[in-house]
């Protein structure tokens, strides 16, 4: 996770670097031509509480009438959907089968965050090319969604799905033994809700390859916290509670492919 953060924090320089020394051109009145009114993109995330693909993004940009600090402004929406893993979460196989599954997870945590805030434009791009770069500040509630997770048991010739929390280490109290996950949609009804708060800080790198069409990057780091600890994977160890190891306030450095149009 230290490894991300330090590219994270790299990325950020060196764009803003290069949007000041390379492409990138102060801000001023003779570029209304290239101030667009809106811009709606969608886009992939991936974050250092994730795996590579973490989740999906729509983000919404639209031009407000005032300045900021005498740079362009614009209302910034966005609804992300993502899976926030547990530090321990490592997969494990069983060997006669070749199946897999996360030893210990009992729950998967989905966030899903409606966002609103404000984009400045600190460096517009070149007419026809180079890259446009600007800061985003965003907040508002987390709806946390906390789905069992299911596994695959087995004994003699007779197989069923149990949810994770019946599993005691690599089988149930009944002898059951585990042979892999169970579906991704298991248990999606017994889902339980919790509401919290995030707030995030980034930078968008805006490339364009025809005037109406963007493609870019949103690198940034996000709070976020729970009203109680999430457990995803329980603490097992005689003494200790259930949620030890397991935590209500994340933060994570992330980053953002999109692709979109603008007007």
């Amino acid at each position: 996770m230290q490894t991300l953060y330090r590219l994270l924090t790299i990325a950020l320089c060196s764009g803003l670097l290069a949007g000041q020394q390379v492409y990138g051109q102060r801000v001023t009145d003779d570029d209304e031509d290239d101030r667009y009114q809106s811009m709606t993109t969608y886009g992939i995330t991936t974050n250092t509480n994730s795996g590579i693909i973490g989740g999906l993004v729509f983000r919404q940009a639209r031009l407000l009438s005032g300045t900021l600090f005498g740079l362009p402004q614009y209302r910034y929406i966005s609804v992300e959907l993502v899976n926030v893993k547990h530090p321990k979460e490592l997969q494990s196989s069983v060997s006669s089968v070749g199946s897999r599954f996360i030893a210990g997870k009992e729950n998967y945590l989905f966030v899903l965050r409606p966002q609103y805030g404000r984009e400045v434009k600190l460096f517009q791009r070149g007419a026809d090319e180079g890259v446009a770069v600007n800061g985003i500040l965003a907040a508002g509630p987390s709806l946390g969604i906390i789905k069992p997770y299911y596994l695959e048991v087995q004994y003699g010739n007779s197989s069923r799905t149990v949810p994770a929390s019946q599993v005691n280490g690599f089988a149930t109290a009944t002898g059951e033994s585990v042979i892999g996950a169970g579906g991704f949609f298991q248990g999606l009804g017994q889902s339980k809700l919790t509401v919290g708060l995030n707030v995030k800080a980034a930078l968008s790198f805006e490339l364009s390859a025809f005037r109406n069409n963007t493609t870019g990057v949103e690198i940034g780091f996000l709070s976020e916290i729970f009203p109680q600890k999430v457990i995803i994977i329980p603490n097992t160890v005689a003494g200790g509670s259930r949620s030890d190891g397991n935590r209500s306030f994340f933060t994570s450095g992330y980053i953002t492919l999109f692709f979109g149009s603008k007007k």
